[in-house]
């Protein structure tokens, strides 16, 4: 009966770190997903203002 509570804790924290590792995955994609569309947001911004006549 103690091994199947000790193998119950180590499946559990195995699936902790797998869900940390891919939620820090997640966090660096949305990072660099954030810095491009910033970047395209600034370039039509960029882009707006020389259209505008002068």
């Amino acid at each position: 009966m103690p091994w199947t509570m000790t193998a119950a804790v180590l499946l559990a924290t195995a699936g902790l770190l797998v869900l940390g590792a891919l939620a820090c995955r997640l966090w660096l994609d949305v990072r660099s997903l954030a810095r491009e569309v910033d970047g395209a947001a600034r370039a039509l911004a960029e882009a707006a203002g020389e259209l505008k006549p002068s």
